[in-house]
């Protein structure tokens, strides 16, 4: 909760602020990088710097904060918090790397804003930044605490038992313990961390979903290889991957986190993907079938072509394994007769009441989704999801 002095700055700020966050994040990674060059190397996402992904998606969590300070100043967005935070802690991020960002994140809004910053507004959003700074703190410590990580120590190095060719565009590794030892548990639908050593000497990070189920003696990923597209460049991990890992090989892959899990309980679920957003739904699948559930499950998976589509038979096999579950296809290009042609379309299905919704996928498709499904009365509470990469779904709701 804010402070009663600064409450009343925030909100009187916090437009000139918001309008000009497009502006003051692009410096704070500028600056940032300029005096500690190793976080872009070895910590940032350097693709999402060069489209601006991560830009625009710190600058939505930092104004989506804010306004919720302002507007219920009684809750918590643990939602938000809990997604940031899962995903610092698949990097190791520490809490004294807080420090480095509020410098030259203050440095930034000094800059752009100008006089504007006088010391009671930079005290009040000095404030912003450190409720949020240490609620994420704490968060990730409870985070390493419970993965038996202390310090953020996540990092462990496992050998690629097998790799699999899905599509022209998939591949699948299979991860193991070098000594044959047990790995960490996870929840289905959590992802790891994989870092790789990239030919200019970067260590670039990926997150990638556990798309088999927990319990057995590998852990698999499946990495669709970025194609440099419309001005965007390549994925450096999903290339390297692509073009250099194979069995025998030995990565460096993170304790599982991911806040997007499969709920206890006999409720009804819907899943929903589109490309290698199934990922993480395979997993909760491969779960529910080798636990004999009997819950009520509706899947939906949209992709380009049947082609296209990486696990297809194992994700209708996984449905048909259930008792009450079912599959909805829908691609793009004709030529498939079990799925229907177009783009997914939740208003011609049945849905159970009571169902939880689980969404993964490019970011427009889960915001049409997630307002379909609004539409059809599942409550928002109700409609959970993953993205891929810098949430920018933050502040836009």
């Amino acid at each position: 909760m804010l402070s009663e002095q600064s409450a009343p700055v925030v909100r009187a700020t916090l437009p000139a602020v918001g309008g000009a966050i497009g502006d003051i994040t692009p410096l704070f990674y500028k600056k940032m990088f300029t005096a500690r060059p190793e976080l872009l190397r070895d910590l940032f996402n350097r693709g999402n710097q060069a489209s601006g992904d991560q830009p625009k998606a710190l600058a939505g969590s930092i104004a989506a904060f804010a306004t919720m300070l302002l507007e219920r100043p009684d809750e918590r967005p643990d939602a938000m918090l809990g997604r940031i935070a899962h995903k610092h802690a698949s990097l190791g991020i520490t809490a004294d790397q807080y420090q480095i960002v509020h410098e030259h994140l203050f440095a930034a809004i000094v800059d752009v804003l100008g006089e504007a910053v006088t010391p009671e507004v930079a005290a009040a959003w000095d404030e912003v930044y450190w409720l949020m700074g240490n609620a994420l703190i704490s968060t990730e410590a409870r985070l390493y605490q419970e993965a038996g990580a202390p310090g953020g120590n996540v990092w462990r190095e496992l050998e690629i038992a097998d790799r699999r060719e899905e599509t022209p565009d998939t591949a699948s590794f299979l991860l193991r313990s070098p000594d044959g030892s047990a790995l960490p548990p996870f929840r289905p639908g959590q992802y790891v961390s994989v870092q790789v050593d990239l030919p200019d000497g970067a260590r670039q990070i990926r997150q990638y979903s556990l798309s088999s189920a927990p319990g057995r003696p590998e852990w698999r990923i499946t990495v669709k290889r970025l194609r440099a597209l419309d001005g965007t460049p390549e994925g450096e991990v999903s290339s390297w991957l692509h073009e250099h890992a194979l069995p025998g090989d030995r990565l460096r892959v993170s304790i599982p986190f991911g806040d997007l899990v499969l709920p206890d309980g006999d409720g009804p679920l819907l899943l929903v993907s589109a490309g290698i957003g199934s990922t993480p739904m395979l997993a909760m699948l491969d779960h529910l079938a080798s636990t004999g559930s009997t819950r009520r499950v509706v899947v939906v998976h949209a992709d380009r072509s049947a082609a296209a589509h990486a696990h297809r038979d194992e994700l209708r096999s996984l449905v048909e394994a259930l008792p009450d579950g079912e599959l909805h296809l829908w691609y793009e290009e004709a030529g498939a007769p079990e799925a229907l042609l177009g783009r997914a379309d939740l208003g011609v299905l049945r849905l159970p009441e009571g169902v939880t919704a689980y969404l993964c996928g490019p970011l427009p498709f889960m915001r049409t989704v997630r307002g379909d499904l609004l539409g059809l009365g599942v409550p928002a509470r109700d409609v959970h999801y993953e993205v891929f990469g810098p949430d920018l779904w933050f502040g836009q709701d």
